[in-house]
């Protein structure tokens, strides 16, 4: 163990909200039984869209905790999951509002942070206009819906969710790609380590299943088109996969400095000991054939953990189902591992949930403590015709009993944007 980890971190609360449903336990049952939550995608007409199918949260059915009249107006759909989830985190880990400093603690999350569009306060132009025009209604529209623009600000949703509680010390959002979440852990990891907090909210929020946003990922063309029952859309290292599926979701944790979390006798779920982070800068959708940026931020990872190759027993992948981040991914793991990469089980998360995209590290990360502490790891579902690039163990179809010790939980995002971290099971 470096220097910089002589203050030991520990995970003390966690919370989640997917489209499996609401509650770590309830995401946990569902993951290991197998079940999918993509369908038909509803928050706006996508029957004609050739990409419809998403991994979508039912708003709806979720009971969200008031975020008061002032703050209302400025809670997007990225916000509303984010604060389940903390406040799930938050009752998990048995905190009361004296039993920390508020100024040694701070919230760092992973979000995007799109408009809630009232499709009846305006309509958009339907044809060219002329520059007065279009400035015109611009204008009314901003003037109807000021706040449209602190919508649209992603450091408006970790604002608004340190508000829940009392979190005054450091606070920020995370914005790189599919990293972000897992990224944002890693940040609060270092903080806490360096003695600058205490305690540190950490994780991710996003919502991208707009018809702008599925229309963007359908362009680049890494959407899944998949036509057929949506639960078999994403096939995350299958030789048939054919692109992501977008989803919505929120996972968060509560770092906590061990020493802290023991003296007020909090429950400990599992020891974040590594993180490693790197950047290919190769191209907008890839990350670089050879794996590099993959291969230094694990590496990295497990350097900074103190931990060799060999030692890790499972891997929760980035695993987005698309032709090439599944080939290099598996090639990074093989150059990280070397022969050992052979004998760790593997899976993707998305395959049940989708890419929940700038929230995907947090929830998988929740995942990863969760293999550790039931010593089950996770299936990588709708693995049904191997691929001989991706030759590894996925686990496929269903959950494993395993034992695992040290678990590794990989985010690779556009951009060549990376981030690992490792954790390691807490003794009973």
């Amino acid at each position: 163990m470096t220097e910089a980890a002589a203050r030991r971190v520990v995970i003390t609360g966690m919370g989640a909200v997917t489209s499996l449903g609401a509650g770590v336990e309830r995401n946990w049952d569902a993951i290991l039984a197998g079940k999918s939550g993509v369908g038909q995608i509803r928050q706006f007409k996508s029957d004609d869209f050739p990409v419809h199918i998403g991994s979508e949260v039912d708003l709806e059915q979720l009971t969200i905790p008031d975020v008061g009249d002032v703050l209302r107006p400025f809670a997007t759909r990225s916000v509303k999951l984010g604060v389940w989830a903390l406040d799930e985190a938050w009752r998990d880990a048995g905190l009361g509002e004296t039993e920390y400093d508020p100024w040694r603690a701070g919230l760092i999350v992973g979000a995007s942070n799109f408009p809630v569009i009232d499709e009846g306060a305006y309509s958009w132009p339907t044809e060219a206009l002329h520059e007065g025009s279009y400035k015109e209604q611009y204008l009314a529209i901003c003037r109807k819906m000021p706040e449209l623009l602190a919508q649209r600000d992603i450091g408006m949703v970790s604002t608004l969710l340190a508000g829940r509680h009392l979190l005054h010390g450091p606070c920020m959002t995370v914005q790189s790609a599919c990293a972000s979440a897992t990224q944002a852990i890693g940040e609060a990891l270092h903080m806490i380590r360096r003695g600058d907090t205490d305690l540190m909210v950490a994780g991710g929020a996003d919502s991208m299943l707009s018809a702008v946003c599925v229309t963007g990922f359908t362009l680049l063309s890494v959407a899944s088109p998949f036509q057929g029952d949506p639960a078999k859309a994403c096939r995350p290292f299958d030789r048939k996969r054919d692109g992501l599926v977008l989803g919505e979701g929120a996972g968060l944790v509560i770092l906590e400095e061990l020493s802290h979390a023991q003296r007020r006798g909090a429950r400990i779920h599992a020891e974040l000991v590594g993180y490693g982070s790197s950047c290919d800068g190769y191209r907008f959708t890839d990350s670089h054939p050879d794996g590099r940026g993959a291969i230094q931020c694990m590496r990295a990872a497990l350097a900074d953990a103190g931990i060799a190759p060999e030692e890790v027993d499972y891997i929760n992948a980035h695993g987005t189902a698309t032709l090439q981040n599944d080939r290099v991914e598996t090639l990074a793991v093989k150059q990280t591992l070397g022969d050992h990469a052979y004998r760790v089980p593997m899976s993707s998360t998305k395959s049940q949930i989708g890419h929940l995209l700038c929230a995907s590290g947090g929830i998988e990360l929740v995942v990863t403590v969760l293999a550790l502490s039931t010593g089950i790891v996770p299936p990588t579902i709708n693995l049904e015709h191997p691929d001989p690039d991706c030759d590894l163990d996925y686990v496929p179809n269903e959950a494993r009993r395993v034992e695992p010790h040290t678990a590794l939980s990989n985010s690779f995002g556009f951009g060549g944007q990376n981030g690992t971290l490792i954790v390691t099971r807490w003794p009973d």
